[in-house]
């Protein structure tokens, strides 16, 4: 049998039914080429397996053993698919057209491009506004200033976006669809299995960039549902200083480290250790300018104090590049 136009990589960690509908969606929606589906398991529970192959019994279903994590997962995907083209797509994703016709067509007939991805909505059609798509972007966002234009002016001064001709250029794209060349991934490597869970797919789309550009298609969709299994590695509460969920951004920090270098995450820790003394000083000035005993409502500093400490549990780790799991 001919290999598939497309190897769809799913991974199942306490999402089978939502995967089911994800593949609802793909059977329904795309025509013109031909595609594989593997879905890679990181969910010790085995009833998944069941759920999926009950409704897609030509799925292939490839076992973990563990909880392996987004890059780990992929690429054991990877290694095991048949198509010419891959694309990873989280289990939490519904399509609404044909794009996957689309993004085939854009890559066979545009070389230059390394990757494409279509734009994020939500199930009511509203664009994902919050959805980063530069590389300092990021970063500005990694640093707690005060809101006012004049720190905001700076961190644009100091991290100023890439500019591109083509309006659809960008520095990277959401893991939750990136389709690319195998081609292209045996000559930029696969994820770096080092990250857990989050930051890879930034990682990865800056050496995919290396060799062609990442395209974002303004003008085409899919639905993002943001409720899959990643809620159990985030906290819920966010304020200004404790806008990080802990996984996240110890993989952002070792995104950082291994992009920009040792100096650039040295900066952040730095940041961060500066900041400790600065909001518990200026939260005791507050309450006693209101009269309020000087320790009362310390919750959120020591929240980021908290956050702060699981940080430099890696930090050894993440300042010598070492290999391992950035796994909290």
């Amino acid at each position: 049998m001919q290999n598939p136009d497309i190897s769809i990589i799913l991974v199942n960690y306490k999402t089978p039914h939502l995967i089911v509908d994800c593949l609802h969606s793909v059977e329904k929606h795309t025509s013109g080429i031909t595609y594989e589906v593997l879905v890679v398991n990181n969910d010790p529970d085995p009833s998944g397996q069941a759920v999926v192959l009950n409704a897609f019994p030509t799925t292939r279903w490839i076992e973990m053993g563990y909880n392996a994590g987004f890059s780990r997962a992929n690429n054991r995907g990877i290694a095991e698919s048949k198509g010419r083209l891959v694309l990873l797509l989280n289990s939490d994703t519904l399509l609404i057209d044909n794009v996957l016709k689309r993004c085939v067509d854009l890559l066979d007939s545009r070389p230059e491009v390394a990757a494409v991805g279509p734009m994020q909505i939500t199930r009511d059609g509203q664009v994902h506004t919050e959805a980063y798509d530069g590389f300092s972007q990021l970063r500005r966002y990694f640093y707690i200033v005060p809101g006012s234009g004049f720190f905001k002016k700076l961190l644009h001064r100091l991290l100023p976006d890439n500019q591109y001709t083509d309006p659809d250029e960008v520095d990277w794209l959401i893991g939750s669809f990136i389709m690319t060349r195998r081609e292209t991934i045996q000559k930029a490597g696969m994820l770096d299995d080092n990250f857990f869970m989050y930051a890879e797919d930034v990682e990865w789309c800056y050496r995919l960039g290396k060799h062609g550009k990442m395209l974002l298609l303004r003008d085409a969709f899919y639905i993002h549902l943001e409720y899959g299994s990643s809620t159990d590695y985030q906290e819920r509460k966010v304020t200004h200083i404790n806008r990080f969920k802990p996984q996240m951004h110890v993989s952002n920090l070792l995104w950082v480290r291994k992009q920009y270098g040792v100096g650039a995450y040295l900066i952040l820790i730095l940041h961060y250790l500066t900041l400790i003394p600065v909001i518990f000083g200026w939260k005791i000035g507050v309450n006693l300018l209101k009269l309020r005993p000087p320790f009362s409502e310390l919750e959120n500093q020591r929240e980021f104090a908290r956050h702060v400490g699981i940080f430099l549990r890696f930090f050894w780790k993440t300042v010598f590049n070492q290999k391992g799991f950035y796994k909290i």
